[in-house]
Protein backbone atom coordinates (compact mmCIF):
# COMPACT_ATOMS: atom_id res chain seq x y z
CA UNK A 1 0.00 0.00 0.00
CA UNK A 2 2.93 2.31 0.74
CA UNK A 3 4.35 1.34 -2.30
CA UNK A 4 1.36 2.11 -4.28
CA UNK A 5 0.73 5.55 -2.59
CA UNK A 6 4.13 6.53 -3.45
CA UNK A 7 3.85 5.70 -7.00
CA UNK A 8 1.30 7.66 -7.14
CA UNK A 9 2.15 10.53 -5.51
CA UNK A 10 5.81 10.54 -7.94
CA UNK A 11 3.15 10.26 -11.15
CA UNK A 12 1.36 13.55 -9.67
CA UNK A 13 4.40 15.31 -9.08
CA UNK A 14 5.74 14.19 -12.33
CA UNK A 15 3.07 15.43 -13.96
CA UNK A 16 2.85 18.89 -12.66
CA UNK A 17 6.53 19.41 -13.62
CA UNK A 18 4.96 18.54 -17.12
CA UNK A 19 2.15 20.44 -17.21
CA UNK A 20 4.67 23.41 -15.73
CA UNK A 21 7.02 22.90 -18.55
CA UNK A 22 4.08 23.10 -21.20
CA UNK A 23 2.76 25.92 -20.36
CA UNK A 24 6.08 27.93 -20.84
CA UNK A 25 5.67 26.91 -24.60
CA UNK A 26 4.99 29.79 -26.69
CA UNK A 27 3.44 29.29 -29.86
CA UNK A 28 5.58 29.88 -33.33
CA UNK A 29 3.97 31.33 -36.01
CA UNK A 30 5.63 29.55 -39.31
CA UNK A 31 8.06 31.79 -41.17
CA UNK A 32 6.13 30.32 -45.07
CA UNK A 33 2.71 28.27 -43.87
CA UNK A 34 3.00 26.85 -47.09
CA UNK A 35 4.41 26.62 -50.52
CA UNK A 36 4.49 29.72 -52.79
CA UNK A 37 5.08 29.39 -56.44
CA UNK A 38 5.65 32.44 -58.74
CA UNK A 39 5.29 32.87 -62.57
CA UNK A 40 7.00 35.39 -64.11
CA UNK A 41 6.95 36.66 -67.60
CA UNK A 42 8.59 40.01 -69.70
CA UNK A 43 8.89 41.46 -72.73
CA UNK A 44 11.24 44.12 -73.46
CA UNK A 45 11.97 45.77 -76.34
CA UNK A 46 14.29 48.64 -77.49
CA UNK A 47 15.79 50.65 -80.31
CA UNK A 48 19.07 53.19 -80.42
CA UNK A 49 21.72 54.43 -83.25
CA UNK A 50 24.77 53.58 -81.06
CA UNK A 51 25.30 49.85 -80.96
CA UNK A 52 28.86 49.33 -79.72
CA UNK A 53 29.30 46.12 -81.45
CA UNK A 54 29.78 49.02 -84.52
CA UNK A 55 32.30 50.98 -82.71
CA UNK A 56 29.53 53.61 -81.21
CA UNK A 57 27.08 53.61 -84.57
CA UNK A 58 24.72 51.41 -86.09
CA UNK A 59 21.13 49.94 -85.30
CA UNK A 60 20.60 48.67 -80.93
CA UNK A 61 17.22 46.98 -82.04
CA UNK A 62 16.86 44.32 -79.19
CA UNK A 63 14.10 42.16 -78.17
CA UNK A 64 14.19 40.23 -75.37
CA UNK A 65 11.46 37.29 -74.09
CA UNK A 66 11.98 36.65 -70.55
CA UNK A 67 10.20 34.24 -68.00
CA UNK A 68 10.93 32.55 -64.57
CA UNK A 69 9.40 30.24 -62.19
CA UNK A 70 10.01 30.77 -58.36
CA UNK A 71 9.06 28.55 -55.66
CA UNK A 72 9.27 28.55 -51.78
CA UNK A 73 8.99 25.74 -49.72
CA UNK A 74 8.35 25.46 -46.10
CA UNK A 75 11.08 23.06 -45.06
CA UNK A 76 9.83 23.33 -41.07
CA UNK A 77 8.75 26.23 -39.26
CA UNK A 78 11.70 27.79 -39.14
CA UNK A 79 13.48 26.88 -42.60
CA UNK A 80 12.62 28.00 -46.42
CA UNK A 81 14.39 26.87 -49.22
CA UNK A 82 13.29 29.06 -52.50
CA UNK A 83 14.63 27.77 -56.17
CA UNK A 84 14.16 30.23 -59.25
CA UNK A 85 15.34 28.69 -62.56
CA UNK A 86 14.49 31.53 -65.70
CA UNK A 87 15.16 31.44 -69.06
CA UNK A 88 15.64 34.34 -71.53
CA UNK A 89 15.38 34.70 -75.40
CA UNK A 90 16.77 37.52 -77.34
CA UNK A 91 17.14 38.58 -80.75
CA UNK A 92 19.46 41.64 -81.55
CA UNK A 93 20.43 43.63 -84.91
CA UNK A 94 23.30 45.06 -82.37
CA UNK A 95 25.06 41.55 -81.69
CA UNK A 96 24.20 39.96 -85.20
CA UNK A 97 26.74 42.29 -86.24
CA UNK A 98 29.90 40.33 -85.02
CA UNK A 99 29.58 38.94 -88.19
CA UNK A 100 28.03 41.53 -90.82
CA UNK A 101 29.87 40.13 -94.28
CA UNK A 102 27.57 37.13 -94.28
CA UNK A 103 25.23 39.94 -95.87
CA UNK A 104 25.13 41.16 -99.18
CA UNK A 105 24.27 44.44 -97.78
CA UNK A 106 26.67 44.58 -94.94
CA UNK A 107 25.43 47.55 -92.78
CA UNK A 108 25.55 48.74 -89.38
CA UNK A 109 21.93 49.29 -89.44
CA UNK A 110 20.64 46.22 -90.48
CA UNK A 111 20.37 42.69 -88.74
CA UNK A 112 22.59 40.29 -90.54
CA UNK A 113 21.59 36.34 -90.21
CA UNK A 114 25.07 35.03 -87.98
CA UNK A 115 24.19 32.85 -85.65
CA UNK A 116 25.16 35.67 -83.07
CA UNK A 117 21.64 37.47 -83.79
CA UNK A 118 19.93 35.42 -81.16
CA UNK A 119 20.67 33.49 -78.14
CA UNK A 120 19.08 32.12 -74.91
CA UNK A 121 20.32 32.59 -71.07
CA UNK A 122 19.53 30.15 -68.36
CA UNK A 123 19.43 30.50 -65.31
CA UNK A 124 19.37 28.87 -61.58
CA UNK A 125 19.67 30.67 -58.07
CA UNK A 126 18.98 28.44 -55.08
CA UNK A 127 18.29 29.84 -51.63
CA UNK A 128 17.83 28.51 -48.14
CA UNK A 129 16.59 31.15 -45.66
CA UNK A 130 16.65 29.90 -41.44
CA UNK A 131 15.17 32.17 -38.42
CA UNK A 132 15.68 31.94 -34.77
CA UNK A 133 13.04 30.84 -32.71
CA UNK A 134 12.30 34.48 -31.93
CA UNK A 135 12.38 35.87 -35.67
CA UNK A 136 14.76 38.45 -34.59
CA UNK A 137 17.46 36.47 -36.49
CA UNK A 138 17.57 35.69 -39.68
CA UNK A 139 20.14 34.09 -42.58
CA UNK A 140 20.38 32.92 -45.61
CA UNK A 141 22.99 31.09 -48.08
CA UNK A 142 22.63 31.11 -51.82
CA UNK A 143 24.42 29.79 -55.21
CA UNK A 144 23.49 30.21 -58.82
CA UNK A 145 24.46 29.47 -62.23
CA UNK A 146 24.05 31.23 -65.13
CA UNK A 147 25.11 30.38 -69.19
CA UNK A 148 24.34 31.59 -72.47
CA UNK A 149 26.67 31.45 -75.31
CA UNK A 150 29.88 33.50 -74.88
CA UNK A 151 29.54 33.74 -71.07
CA UNK A 152 29.39 31.51 -67.71
CA UNK A 153 28.56 32.55 -64.61
CA UNK A 154 28.50 31.08 -61.07
CA UNK A 155 28.20 32.60 -57.76
CA UNK A 156 27.73 31.84 -54.21
CA UNK A 157 26.93 34.28 -50.84
CA UNK A 158 24.87 34.30 -47.79
CA UNK A 159 23.75 37.40 -45.88
CA UNK A 160 22.40 37.96 -41.91
CA UNK A 161 19.63 40.31 -40.49
CA UNK A 162 19.40 41.03 -37.41
CA UNK A 163 16.09 42.43 -35.61
CA UNK A 164 15.64 44.40 -32.77
CA UNK A 165 13.66 47.23 -30.92
CA UNK A 166 9.94 44.90 -30.91
CA UNK A 167 11.28 44.22 -34.93
CA UNK A 168 11.11 47.80 -35.75
CA UNK A 169 14.70 47.74 -36.71
CA UNK A 170 16.87 45.78 -38.66
CA UNK A 171 20.26 46.07 -39.63
CA UNK A 172 21.38 43.18 -42.32
CA UNK A 173 24.79 42.32 -44.23
CA UNK A 174 25.16 40.41 -47.31
CA UNK A 175 28.09 38.92 -49.43
CA UNK A 176 28.00 37.64 -52.62
CA UNK A 177 31.20 36.19 -55.25
CA UNK A 178 30.78 35.67 -58.80
CA UNK A 179 32.74 33.46 -60.79
CA UNK A 180 32.79 34.15 -63.94
CA UNK A 181 34.22 32.73 -67.79
CA UNK A 182 33.69 33.98 -70.89
CA UNK A 183 33.99 32.34 -74.32
CA UNK A 184 35.11 35.72 -76.14
CA UNK A 185 33.73 36.01 -79.79
CA UNK A 186 35.86 38.77 -81.87
CA UNK A 187 34.52 40.69 -84.58
CA UNK A 188 34.47 37.96 -87.97
CA UNK A 189 37.15 40.55 -89.21
CA UNK A 190 39.56 39.55 -86.49
CA UNK A 191 39.17 36.14 -87.32
CA UNK A 192 41.80 33.96 -89.27
CA UNK A 193 40.75 32.71 -93.00
CA UNK A 194 37.55 34.71 -93.16
CA UNK A 195 38.22 35.88 -96.78
CA UNK A 196 37.31 39.55 -95.80
CA UNK A 197 41.13 40.67 -95.19
CA UNK A 198 42.07 41.52 -98.81
CA UNK A 199 43.58 45.03 -98.66
CA UNK A 200 47.70 44.30 -97.15
CA UNK A 201 47.17 47.64 -95.79
CA UNK A 202 44.92 46.81 -93.14
CA UNK A 203 46.78 46.15 -90.01
CA UNK A 204 44.63 46.32 -86.69
CA UNK A 205 45.89 46.34 -83.36
CA UNK A 206 44.28 43.12 -82.39
CA UNK A 207 45.91 40.39 -80.51
CA UNK A 208 43.56 37.39 -79.12
CA UNK A 209 42.92 37.68 -74.96
CA UNK A 210 45.45 35.55 -72.84
CA UNK A 211 43.05 35.04 -70.10
CA UNK A 212 38.91 35.02 -70.04
CA UNK A 213 37.69 34.92 -65.99
CA UNK A 214 36.04 37.80 -64.83
CA UNK A 215 34.71 38.19 -60.99
CA UNK A 216 32.81 40.33 -58.77
CA UNK A 217 33.20 40.98 -55.05
CA UNK A 218 30.40 42.79 -53.12
CA UNK A 219 29.16 43.86 -49.45
CA UNK A 220 25.98 45.12 -48.75
CA UNK A 221 24.91 46.71 -45.24
CA UNK A 222 21.56 47.51 -45.00
CA UNK A 223 19.36 48.98 -41.83
CA UNK A 224 15.67 49.85 -41.63
CA UNK A 225 13.98 51.43 -39.45
CA UNK A 226 9.71 51.57 -38.75
CA UNK A 227 9.52 55.49 -37.07
CA UNK A 228 5.84 55.11 -36.94
CA UNK A 229 2.77 53.45 -37.99
CA UNK A 230 2.84 55.49 -41.38
CA UNK A 231 6.53 56.05 -41.70
CA UNK A 232 9.41 53.41 -42.60
CA UNK A 233 12.90 53.99 -44.07
CA UNK A 234 16.18 51.86 -45.15
CA UNK A 235 19.60 53.01 -45.66
CA UNK A 236 21.82 50.68 -47.88
CA UNK A 237 26.12 51.13 -48.65
CA UNK A 238 27.18 48.94 -51.42
CA UNK A 239 31.22 47.71 -51.96
CA UNK A 240 31.82 45.80 -54.94
CA UNK A 241 34.88 44.89 -56.50
CA UNK A 242 35.54 43.30 -60.19
CA UNK A 243 38.61 41.45 -61.33
CA UNK A 244 39.19 40.35 -64.61
CA UNK A 245 38.37 41.08 -68.00
CA UNK A 246 35.81 44.06 -67.57
CA UNK A 247 35.86 45.00 -71.83
CA UNK A 248 33.91 42.92 -74.27
CA UNK A 249 35.59 41.08 -77.17
CA UNK A 250 33.34 42.05 -79.51
CA UNK A 251 32.79 45.64 -79.03
CA UNK A 252 34.45 47.23 -82.25
CA UNK A 253 36.88 50.71 -82.00
CA UNK A 254 37.40 52.89 -84.66
CA UNK A 255 40.47 55.12 -84.22
CA UNK A 256 40.82 58.74 -85.43
CA UNK A 257 44.56 58.93 -86.30
CA UNK A 258 43.91 55.48 -88.48
CA UNK A 259 42.84 55.10 -92.37
CA UNK A 260 39.52 53.75 -92.93
CA UNK A 261 38.85 50.22 -94.42
CA UNK A 262 35.40 49.29 -95.63
CA UNK A 263 33.36 45.72 -96.85
CA UNK A 264 31.38 47.20 -99.24
CA UNK A 265 30.78 51.16 -100.48
CA UNK A 266 32.92 53.38 -98.52
CA UNK A 267 30.70 56.71 -99.50
CA UNK A 268 27.88 55.19 -97.07
CA UNK A 269 30.05 55.90 -93.80
CA UNK A 270 29.81 59.83 -94.62
CA UNK A 271 26.45 60.28 -93.28
CA UNK A 272 26.61 57.09 -90.69
CA UNK A 273 23.58 58.42 -88.75
CA UNK A 274 21.18 58.14 -91.72
CA UNK A 275 19.84 54.31 -92.02
CA UNK A 276 18.93 54.45 -95.59
CA UNK A 277 22.12 55.61 -96.88
CA UNK A 278 23.25 51.86 -96.50
CA UNK A 279 25.68 49.14 -98.16
CA UNK A 280 29.49 49.52 -96.11
CA UNK A 281 30.69 48.35 -93.10
CA UNK A 282 33.87 49.61 -92.09
CA UNK A 283 36.95 47.32 -90.85
CA UNK A 284 37.54 47.53 -87.02
CA UNK A 285 40.93 49.23 -85.70
CA UNK A 286 40.93 47.30 -82.24
CA UNK A 287 38.39 46.20 -79.55
CA UNK A 288 37.13 47.48 -76.59
CA UNK A 289 40.00 47.42 -73.96
CA UNK A 290 39.03 48.67 -70.68
CA UNK A 291 41.44 48.17 -67.12
CA UNK A 292 41.17 45.04 -65.51
CA UNK A 293 39.79 46.38 -62.28
CA UNK A 294 37.01 48.34 -61.11
CA UNK A 295 36.28 49.49 -57.63
CA UNK A 296 32.10 50.70 -57.79
CA UNK A 297 30.53 52.87 -54.55
CA UNK A 298 26.77 52.95 -54.16
CA UNK A 299 24.76 54.24 -51.20
CA UNK A 300 21.24 55.05 -51.00
CA UNK A 301 18.07 55.04 -49.38
CA UNK A 302 14.06 54.27 -49.37
CA UNK A 303 11.73 56.22 -47.75
CA UNK A 304 7.74 55.27 -47.35
CA UNK A 305 4.80 56.91 -46.01
CA UNK A 306 1.39 55.81 -45.44
CA UNK A 307 -0.78 58.45 -46.69
CA UNK A 308 -4.41 57.13 -45.50
CA UNK A 309 -5.89 53.54 -46.48
CA UNK A 310 -6.03 54.56 -50.14
CA UNK A 311 -2.51 56.11 -50.91
CA UNK A 312 0.77 55.19 -49.94
CA UNK A 313 4.35 56.67 -51.11
CA UNK A 314 7.40 54.63 -51.58
CA UNK A 315 10.49 56.58 -52.91
CA UNK A 316 14.11 55.57 -53.50
CA UNK A 317 17.31 57.66 -54.27
CA UNK A 318 20.65 56.15 -54.87
CA UNK A 319 24.37 57.91 -55.29
CA UNK A 320 26.72 55.94 -57.46
CA UNK A 321 30.76 56.73 -57.94
CA UNK A 322 33.11 54.02 -59.48
CA UNK A 323 36.74 53.99 -60.24
CA UNK A 324 36.36 55.15 -63.95
CA UNK A 325 35.28 58.23 -63.05
CA UNK A 326 31.54 58.01 -63.48
CA UNK A 327 29.03 59.30 -61.17
CA UNK A 328 25.63 58.70 -60.70
CA UNK A 329 22.05 59.51 -59.24
CA UNK A 330 18.86 57.93 -59.39
CA UNK A 331 15.77 58.82 -57.80
CA UNK A 332 12.33 57.18 -58.16
CA UNK A 333 8.61 57.32 -57.32
CA UNK A 334 5.30 55.17 -56.64
CA UNK A 335 2.26 55.85 -55.37
CA UNK A 336 0.23 52.90 -55.31
CA UNK A 337 -3.91 53.24 -55.22
CA UNK A 338 -5.78 51.01 -53.57
CA UNK A 339 -8.66 51.09 -55.95
CA UNK A 340 -10.71 48.07 -53.75
CA UNK A 341 -9.84 45.61 -51.20
CA UNK A 342 -8.80 43.77 -54.40
CA UNK A 343 -7.50 45.62 -57.40
CA UNK A 344 -4.52 48.44 -56.60
CA UNK A 345 -3.20 51.09 -59.40
CA UNK A 346 0.78 51.64 -59.47
CA UNK A 347 1.72 55.22 -61.50
CA UNK A 348 5.41 55.27 -60.89
CA UNK A 349 8.70 57.20 -61.97
CA UNK A 350 12.49 56.77 -62.62
CA UNK A 351 14.98 60.06 -63.46
CA UNK A 352 18.24 58.39 -63.50
CA UNK A 353 21.93 60.46 -64.89
CA UNK A 354 25.20 59.73 -64.69
CA UNK A 355 28.46 61.50 -65.82
CA UNK A 356 30.98 59.48 -68.72
CA UNK A 357 33.86 57.48 -67.90
CA UNK A 358 37.15 58.82 -68.45
CA UNK A 359 38.04 55.94 -70.87
CA UNK A 360 34.73 56.61 -73.38
CA UNK A 361 34.78 58.46 -76.75
CA UNK A 362 32.49 58.28 -79.57
CA UNK A 363 32.91 56.71 -82.72
CA UNK A 364 36.36 57.24 -84.66
CA UNK A 365 37.40 59.77 -81.80
CA UNK A 366 39.75 57.43 -79.43
CA UNK A 367 43.67 57.88 -80.55
CA UNK A 368 45.73 54.29 -81.07
CA UNK A 369 47.96 56.04 -78.80
CA UNK A 370 45.67 55.86 -75.55
CA UNK A 371 45.81 52.73 -73.12
CA UNK A 372 42.24 51.98 -72.66
CA UNK A 373 39.31 52.66 -75.29
CA UNK A 374 35.28 52.13 -75.61
CA UNK A 375 32.44 53.34 -77.66
CA UNK A 376 29.83 51.84 -75.41
CA UNK A 377 27.47 54.65 -74.88
CA UNK A 378 26.42 52.93 -71.45
CA UNK A 379 29.67 54.00 -70.09
CA UNK A 380 28.84 57.71 -71.73
CA UNK A 381 27.45 61.17 -70.09
CA UNK A 382 23.27 60.70 -70.46
CA UNK A 383 20.29 61.44 -68.85
CA UNK A 384 17.27 58.56 -68.51
CA UNK A 385 13.18 58.85 -67.65
CA UNK A 386 11.41 55.79 -67.25
CA UNK A 387 7.66 56.37 -67.32
CA UNK A 388 5.38 53.46 -65.86
CA UNK A 389 1.96 52.15 -64.63
CA UNK A 390 1.07 48.99 -62.68
CA UNK A 391 -1.72 47.07 -61.52
CA UNK A 392 -2.06 44.53 -58.53
CA UNK A 393 -4.66 41.98 -57.89
CA UNK A 394 -4.53 40.94 -54.25
CA UNK A 395 -7.09 37.83 -52.85
CA UNK A 396 -5.26 36.59 -48.85
CA UNK A 397 -7.54 33.97 -49.15
CA UNK A 398 -7.07 32.50 -52.57
CA UNK A 399 -10.54 32.01 -53.40
CA UNK A 400 -9.31 31.70 -57.28
CA UNK A 401 -8.11 28.27 -57.93
CA UNK A 402 -6.23 26.09 -60.96
CA UNK A 403 -5.78 22.84 -59.03
CA UNK A 404 -4.23 22.86 -56.37
CA UNK A 405 -2.93 26.29 -56.55
CA UNK A 406 -4.84 29.11 -54.96
CA UNK A 407 -4.44 32.31 -56.50
CA UNK A 408 -2.97 35.00 -54.26
CA UNK A 409 -1.66 37.80 -56.64
CA UNK A 410 -1.55 39.03 -60.37
CA UNK A 411 0.63 41.84 -61.00
CA UNK A 412 1.10 43.54 -64.68
CA UNK A 413 3.09 46.73 -65.26
CA UNK A 414 4.25 48.96 -67.95
CA UNK A 415 7.07 51.35 -68.25
CA UNK A 416 8.92 53.33 -70.84
CA UNK A 417 12.25 54.15 -70.97
CA UNK A 418 14.03 57.56 -72.74
CA UNK A 419 17.92 58.39 -72.64
CA UNK A 420 19.10 61.50 -73.90
CA UNK A 421 21.48 59.57 -76.45
CA UNK A 422 18.55 58.31 -78.51
CA UNK A 423 17.87 54.41 -76.71
CA UNK A 424 14.77 54.44 -75.78
CA UNK A 425 12.76 51.04 -74.71
CA UNK A 426 9.69 49.31 -73.59
CA UNK A 427 9.61 46.76 -70.83
CA UNK A 428 6.52 44.74 -69.78
CA UNK A 429 6.02 42.25 -67.12
CA UNK A 430 3.40 39.91 -65.57
CA UNK A 431 3.62 38.48 -62.66
CA UNK A 432 1.38 35.39 -60.91
CA UNK A 433 1.81 34.40 -56.84
CA UNK A 434 -0.22 30.78 -56.29
CA UNK A 435 -0.20 29.12 -53.05
CA UNK A 436 0.26 25.42 -53.12
CA UNK A 437 -2.79 23.89 -50.93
Amino acid sequence: MKNNIAIFLFLLTTCAFSQEADSTVVFKKRVLEATEVDFLASYYKQDGVHSSVSGGIGSEKLTDIASNIVVAMPLNDDDVLTIDVGISAYTSASSSNINPYDSSNPSPWQSSSGASEQDALVSLVANYNHSSNNRNLVYNVDVSFSNEYDYTSVGFGGGIAKLFNNKNSEISLKVNAYIDQWRPIYPFEFRLGNGVLTNPAYAPSFTEWDSTARNSYSATVGFSQVVNKKTQFSLFFDVVQQQGKLSSPYHRIYFADKANFYIGNPTFISNYENENNQGAYQLADAIEKLPNTRFKLPFGMRWNYYLNERFVVRTYYRYYTDSWDITAHTASIEVPIKISDKFTVIPMFRYYTQTQSKYFAPYETHLSTEKFYTSDFDLSSFSANQYGLGMSYTDVFTKAHIWKFGLKNIDFRFNHYDRSDGLNANIGTLGFKFIVQ
